[in-house]
C-alpha cells in the first residue's frame, strides 16, 4: 500500500482509550481545519469497533456543530443506543477541547435477502478514457497561487477522473448543478467491507457541496465565500470495494437561505447503486472590501 493511502487507513483506525472512547488525529489538508470526510469516517470506524462483525452500517445521519482543529485530537464518544436481533445503533459524538464539534447516529444490520430494485447508472465514459484531475489542475496549475498549487497538486489517497471538469478552477461559468466522477482508492485496500465503508464515508465529501455553486459561477476559492458542511446522510445499499472504480453522480436540487442541498448517488463499474449520499451545507458570500 502507498505511504499516503497506508496513512489514511491509519488515521481512521483509531486508538482505543477506553470501552466506548477513541482517539483520532487530524489530517492537515492545507486549511488549518478539519476535513468534514475525515470526521465522518474516524466517527463511522469509531462506532464499527463496537459492533458484531456480521453487522454492516446500512445508513448514518451527522451534523458538523464547530469546524475542527488540525492542531488538536479528537476523542470520539460511542453511545450503545441498541443492540437487536436484526438492527444495532449507535451514536457517536465528537469532542475537541471540551466541546462537542460533531455528532452522528449511525444503524447497522445483518445481511438479509429481499426486495431488490435501483436507479439505472447513467451513461458515463470509461475511466480508463478521462484524465486525473490533477492532470486536469495541471494545466490551469499556472493561475493558482504558489501556496495553493503546491497543496493541490499533492497526489492524495484517491485517484479521481471526473466528467466535464469546470471549464476554469479559478472563474468558473455557471453551468448546471450536476457532476459526475470516478473514484478509487491509488492502492489495493484490506478485504475487511468496514474498511471500505468508512473509506466511502470519507470520500463521499469530495466535491459535493461545492456543486450547488455551480449554477452561480462561483466556487469556494472565490472572494468572501464561506462553505461548510452542516449536515451529511448516507445509506448503503450493496457490498462494494472501493479500491476499484466508482461513479460518483451529484446534483443539487435547490439552493435557499445562504444554505445549498446536494445529494448523490454512488455507482460499481458494474451499474450497481451501491450507496446514496445527501448534505446541505453553508454557502454564504460576504461583502468583499477592494484592498
Amino acid at each position: 500500500m502507498n505511504p499516503v493511502l497506508s496513512h489514511l487507513v491509519g488515521l481512521l483506525s483509531l486508538e482505543r482509550i477506553e470501552i466506548n472512547l477513541f482517539r483520532g488525529q487530524s489530517q492537515d489538508l492545507g486549511w488549518g481545519t478539519v476535513f468534514g470526510g475525515q470526521v465522518l469516517g474516524q466517527a463511522l470506524s469509531a462506532a464499527v469497533q463496537t459492533v458484531p462483525a456480521d453487522r454492516l452500517v446500512h445508513s448514518l445521519h451527522a451534523y458538523f456543530l464547530l469546524p475542527g482543529n488540525v492542531k488538536f485530537p479528537i476523542v470520539y464518544e460511542v453511545e450503545r443506543i441498541r443492540d437487536g436481533s436484526s438492527f444495532t445503533t449507535r451514536r457517536v459524538v465528537a469532542i475537541q477541547n471540551g466541546k462537542a464539534i460533531f455528532f452522528m447516529s449511525a444503524s447497522f444490520a445483518v445481511s438479509e435477502e429481499g426486495f431488490e430494485h435501483q436507479d439505472v447508472m447513467p451513461d458515463a465514459p470509461a475511466p480508463e478514457t478521462l484524465k486525473t484531475d490533477i492532470e486536469v489542475l495541471m494545466e490551469q496549475a499556472h493561475r493558482l497561487p504558489p501556496g495553493m498549487r503546491e497543496r493541490a497538486l499533492v497526489q492524495g489517497p484517491f485517484e479521481l477522473r471526473t466528467i466535464d471538469p469546470l471549464d476554469d478552477p479559478i472563474s468558473p461559468t455557471p453551468q448546471p448543478p450536476r457532476r459526475m466522477y470516478w473514484l478509487r482508492t491509488t492502492d489495493r485496500l484490506p478485504d475487511d467491507l468496514q474498511v471500505h465503508r468508512y473509506m466511502a464515508a470519507y470520500v463521499s465529501d469530495y466535491s459535493f457541496l461545492t456543486t450547488a455553486l455551480q449554477p452561480h459561477g462561483i466556487n469556494w476559492l472565490s472572494p468572501g465565500m464561506q462553505v461548510a458542511s452542516l449536515d451529511h446522510v448516507m445509506w448503503f445499499h450493496r457490498p462494494f470495494r472501493i479500491d476499484e472504480w466508482l461513479l460518483y453522480v451529484i446534483d443539487s436540487p435547490a439552493a435557499c437561505g445562504s444554505r445549498g442541498l446536494v445529494r448523490g448517488s454512488i455507482f460499481s463499474q458494474d451499474g450497481k447503486l451501491v450507496a446514496s449520499t445527501a448534505q446541505e451545507g453553508l454557502m454564504r458570500q460576504r461583502s468583499v472590501v477592494p484592498g
